[in-house]
């Protein structure tokens, strides 16, 4: 595993952001981990995240690309952090692009905050996690009524590896299949399992024995076969 990868891990944990025990989400599963990258808050947690972005964004598209697309509301502060950390780190000016849950018929007109669309643009498409790809259904329609643009593809945080929405394949493989461009994430949960158990982080063990086996049992009923 890269080194990136491995602090970036560290990085959830020591934020408060990636989260282990009892969790009952949105869906209604009863999870034994939970992300919220809301907890990210402070400035020097927003430069190390849009670094790790930017890493992981090159690692898998390179440079080749115009825009980064952050949908409403927390791929906002996403989008701003990597363009500035890709900026940082490549020497590339990438334009950042966000959403408006409502369009706006005043003074910066339309739905979009940022950078406009052109034809022509390379977009790659920033979001805090996918569990179900819900949110690429509504971001899609947006993106593609801006003109001839591309999407290259798109980039998370964390890979949760469970069903999306056929019950079939990851959120992440139903994208590649629906949409037909690449989606990946920083780390997936079996790389965090990977590094985290029985290792010592933030002072203790953060999956032993016990939440081992609670996550394997999760992922035997949600996981992708």
């Amino acid at each position: 595993m890269e080194q990136y990868k491995e602090e970036f891990i560290e990085f959830m944990v020591e934020s408060n952001v990636l989260k282990f025990g009892s969790f009952t989400l949105k869906s209604g599963r009863k999870s034994p981990f939970f992300m919220n990258a809301g907890a990210y808050t402070t400035g020097s947690q927003l430069m190390r995240l849009g670094e790790y972005y930017a890493r992981a964004i090159h690692d898998n598209y390179g440079t080749d690309f115009d825009v980064l697309f952050g949908p409403a509301y927390k791929g906002i502060p996403l989008s701003v952090a990597t363009c500035i950390a890709f900026s940082k780190l490549y020497g590339r000016e990438i334009r950042y692009c966000s959403n408006r849950k409502e369009e706006k018929d005043h003074g910066d007109a339309g739905i979009l905050l940022g950078s406009k669309l052109r034809d022509g643009d390379r977009v790659v498409i920033i979001e805090d996690v996918t569990t179900s790809g819900k949110s690429i259904e509504e971001t899609f329609p947006i993106l593609k009524a801006q003109g001839n643009i591309e999407i290259v593809g798109l980039m998370v945080s964390l890979n949760r590896m469970e069903v999306g929405l056929g019950k079939e394949m990851s959120a992440l493989d139903e994208i590649r299949t629906k949409y037909g461009f690449a989606a990946n994430a920083i780390v997936s949960m079996a790389e965090v399992v990977e590094y985290l158990y029985n290792r010592p982080c933030q002072g203790g063990i953060i999956i032993d024995d016990t939440l081992k086996t609670a996550i394997d049992e999760y992922y035997k009923e949600y996981g992708v076969k």
